[in-house]
């Protein structure tokens, strides 16, 4: 059985550095086209990627939407670029207020950026804003990092009664990316402002990575674990939580990529 699946993702290489998340998406997103599933890719469009190099445009008929994020306008632009090898297309959400600076999550001397949690809801929101104006049903939603977090708690609450959505199954990566600290303390302010009721947002009164995790997988229906590092707190929760894991497996493994198209097709 075919699927439509919509990877939504906080780094792919050749765009970033290659890292273990970062080739992951990149490989996961071919392997699934080549088996005959119909893909869409997102990922944030931070300021350090080389747009002349990796030949990025703007998708004009696609670009202009502001979103409002805690009561301000910020604008969408899409961009689009292939991965030759491949064949694989990936749209870029981005936005001079959140994405301009020329790094990812972390200044010059390593400091997470205080609004990363304000730049995760614009990109959840760009994400999903630019799939229903491709008019495409995806039927599995796969995000990777913890920066795409946000999308499954929109899925569930903000589109949930949208025809494009309504039937979407979510699978949740647990990678090797936790943060130090905590996000934004109004972050949970700013999600329930965006139409978001939930009496689980009192987790993110204290929103560190452990209990943005724990929050995000409560809207999932499958959970993969996509590293051996991954937070073994995080872990510990996926595992007791009842939903689908698809334990940490090596991608060297002949069935790696067969594994995952077996996951998304036993969720659906």
């Amino acid at each position: 059985m075919a699927s439509k699946i919509l990877y939504v993702c906080q780094e792919i290489t050749p765009y970033l550095p290659e890292t273990e998340s970062s080739r992951l998406c990149r490989a996961l997103t071919q392997a699934m086209q080549e088996r005959g599933n119909e893909i869409r890719t997102f990922m944030p469009r931070y300021g350090c990627i080389n747009e002349r190099r990796h030949q990025l445009h703007e998708v004009i008929r696609l670009s202009g939407m502001n979103l409002i994020i805690d009561d301000n306008d910020h604008q969408l632009i899409i961009k689009v670029a292939s991965i030759p090898s491949a064949r694989v297309q990936i749209y870029f959400i981005d936005n001079d207020d959140y994405f301009s600076r020329k790094a990812v999550l972390t200044d010059a001397e390593g400091r997470y950026f205080p609004d990363n949690d304000e730049r995760a809801i614009f990109f959840a929101r760009g994400v999903l804003e630019t799939v229903k104006k491709l008019r495409w049903t995806p039927t599995v939603v796969h995000c990777h990092g913890w920066f795409s977090g946000v999308v499954p708690v929109y899925l569930k609450h903000v589109f949930a009664d949208d025809p494009i959505f309504r039937d979407v199954k979510i699978v949740v990566s647990l990678c090797d990316d936790a943060f130090p600290g905590e996000l934004d303390p109004a972050f949970a302010q700013k999600i329930a402002g965006e139409g978001v009721e939930d009496k689980n947002l009192e987790i993110l009164s204290a929103p560190s990575y452990e209990n943005l995790c724990r929050f995000v997988m409560e809207y999932a229906d499958g959970v993969a674990v996509a590293s051996e590092k991954a937070d073994p707190a995080v872990l510990e929760i996926a595992r007791a939580s009842g939903k689908p894991v698809l334990e940490y497996q090596s991608p060297e493994a002949a069935d790696f990529f067969d594994n995952y198209n077996r996951f998304y097709e036993a969720i659906q």
